[in-house]
């Protein structure tokens, strides 16, 4: 089954900060060679939990996908590239995922093969956009409004924007604790309102919408495993 990790890195220090901005060109020929690793981005964040268009230059991600959790687990837990990240980052936290649900396509391809169903959750939630250079404004009009929605949604269990290249290609990536109030969120106010936007107004150039069973989480982020409430209420 295939397996999805996002691995997010902190880094303290302006060396650090140096560093992970230089590996967005020098980590990718060593990826290029991992056993099992199938596709993979290299993505920087937005200011506070990422959806704004300021750079995040503390935090970056590794979106990886693998054949199957063990080639995944060789890998991230081993030697090369993401050792390196680890040995560098103030505090990491990575979440692995498996899809159920995908459609579109992030740099020409349709890196998800999607398999069984949602289950009882927890579930992960990632789109990914490549916004048109003419409707960017309108684009990040519509972002506070979706932000606040979804940051005062006591539902959501962690949420954090990324992309690849600032303004233009942009990953929203958010936990829930089940399928029903992921739908909620998604189908009501602000965000339900920038869906239709996208589709009347023609926002985007290529889209990726992907859904995920998450199967586990190592690390912390802030501190603490973000999805510790969930293991608390069990």
């Amino acid at each position: 089954m295939q397996h999805v990790a996002l691995s997010l890195h902190r880094f303290d220090s302006a060396l650090g900060r140096l560093w992970a901005v230089a590996q967005m060109g020098l980590a990718r020929p060593g990826l290029a060679r991992v056993p099992g690793l199938r596709f993979v981005k290299l993505c920087g964040s937005g200011t506070g939990e990422g959806f704004t268009p300021r750079p995040n230059w503390s935090v970056w991600a590794i979106l990886s996908v693998w054949d199957d959790a063990a080639a995944a687990r060789r890998a991230l837990d081993g030697e090369g590239v993401f050792a390196r990240w680890r040995a560098r980052a103030a505090e990491v936290w990575t979440v692995h995922l498996e899809p159920f649900a995908a459609r579109g396509q992030w740099s020409g391809v349709a890196p998800f093969r999607p398999s069984g169903s949602a289950g009882a959750g927890p579930l992960a939630a990632l789109t990914r956009a490549s916004v048109r250079p003419s409707r960017a404004a309108r684009f990040w009009g519509r972002v506070p409004d979706i932000s606040l929605g979804i940051g005062a949604n006591r539902d959501v269990l962690f949420k954090i924007g990324i992309g690849e290249v600032p303004l233009l290609h942009q990953v929203t990536f958010s936990i829930w604790p089940d399928i029903a109030r992921m739908n909620a969120f998604a189908r009501t106010g602000p965000h339900a309102e920038a869906i239709r936007a996208v589709r009347d107004e023609g926002w985007f150039s290529e889209e990726l919408y992907a859904r995920f069973r998450v199967t586990g989480a190592d690390g912390t982020w802030q501190g603490r495993n973000p999805l510790a409430q969930l293991h608390e209420a069990a």
